[in-house]
């Protein structure tokens, strides 16, 4: 592991057990004191991009027939992915994308853990964005956080209009997200899909680690089978038998929850022998067949997958617990859009 990977998931474990170390910032927003946006035009803008060699690219191991990256000139699909927080404290609202330091932390968590699930899938692009810091969410100056998240969603939206009107070319695009990264994904999709003429070209909204509700979108339904498409899916994972303690009252209520190992969103058990596998903080190999899950209350019940694990909410593990299932739904989902379409075409030139 990276030398400066280990406090930020050492971070990231002590805020989801509970811990109130990470304090909000101590004073309220600040128009005048915003760092400069990012110009996506320059590609060092951009934690994961097509054109760069990035930790996306990367796989954790060999093993369990797991191939490489998808060359870029062979993929027929995008993903637009949005990360996490990966700023700890609370001395500003939001993060400047020339901090190097910050950047480095992203890309080695952020993009090396998750957005590189996608890699098989498609070509990825993930913005560095103006994140809100972690303390954010701890602060009783709703105004101020509200404020701070709209300059992040901001440059998630200026990004994923980027991409569009430069890098898109009518291609299938997932939507990939965790944590503060989905609360800017559900408000993108919402925007920019639901009852929209780009809904067609929705895979799937992959909207992990923050609950959203049933009915949160008009037009686009839940996934209830591992090859729909045109859908969302969307879970938060907590230690099995175990609820979240008071804090999170009302927080999952009626919830989504697809069970990342059978791909259902009717609640029904998936057993650890259909789990593909996850992949731990080194990076290093995929445990297969190490938990079990089903929906419970609004979230997602998970077998506890080692002993060294004291904490009961799974948040920060959402996606390396199913890194494989994902890998291998979100390959899929693109071949069963893809199939879609080229079935729609045979169509349109047979009349």
């Amino acid at each position: 592991m990276r030398p400066y990977l280990f406090p930020v998931l050492f971070s990231i474990l002590l805020y989801l057990s509970g811990c109130s170390d990470v304090a909000p910032p101590k004073i309220g927003f600040d128009t005048t004191n915003i760092p400069l946006a990012p110009v996506y035009t320059d590609i060092s803008n951009w934690a994961a991009h097509p054109e760069k060699v990035e930790y996306s690219d990367t796989i954790p191991s060999k093993e369990v027939d797991l191939q490489g990256a998808l060359p870029t000139e062979h993929a027929k699909a995008d993903v637009f992915f949005i990360h996490p927080t990966t700023l700890m404290g609370g001395k500003t609202w939001n993060a400047s994308v020339e901090d190097e330091d910050l950047n480095k932390k992203t890309e080695s968590f952020a993009i090396k853990h998750q957005a590189s699930i996608f890699n098989r899938s498609g070509r990825i692009y993930s913005p560095r964005y103006r994140q809100m810091a972690l303390g954010g969410f701890y602060t009783e100056d709703k105004r101020s956080m509200a404020q701070a998240l709209e300059v992040a969603y901001g440059d998630v939206k200026r990004a994923f209009e980027h991409y569009l009107a430069h890098e898109n070319q009518g291609r299938p695009i997932i939507i990939a997200s965790h944590s503060q990264g989905t609360v800017h994904g559900i408000r993108l999709v919402k925007e920019f899909f639901d009852g929209k003429e780009l809904q067609d070209k929705l895979v799937c909204g992959y909207l992990i680690g923050w609950p959203f509700p049933q009915d949160t979108f008009k037009s686009i339904p839940v996934c209830n089978e591992p090859s729909s498409i045109g859908c969302v899916v969307g879970w938060c994972s907590w230690q099995k038998g175990k609820e979240p303690n008071k804090k999170y009252d009302g927080f999952y209520d009626n919830a989504v929850v697809v069970n990342p190992i059978n791909w259902k969103a009717d609640g029904s058990y998936a057993p650890s022998s259909q789990h593909k596998g996850f992949v731990g903080p080194s990076y290093k190999k995929i445990e297969e067949q190490k938990v079990d899950a089903q929906a419970h209350n609004g979230i997602l019940w998970v077998s506890k997958p080692s002993a060294l694990i004291t904490t009961s909410n799974y948040h920060i593990g959402d996606l390396n617990l199913f890194w494989l299932d994902v890998r291998k739904n979100a390959q899929e989902r693109v071949n069963a859009f893809l199939d879609k379409f080229k079935l729609s075409e045979e169509e349109s030139i047979k009349k």
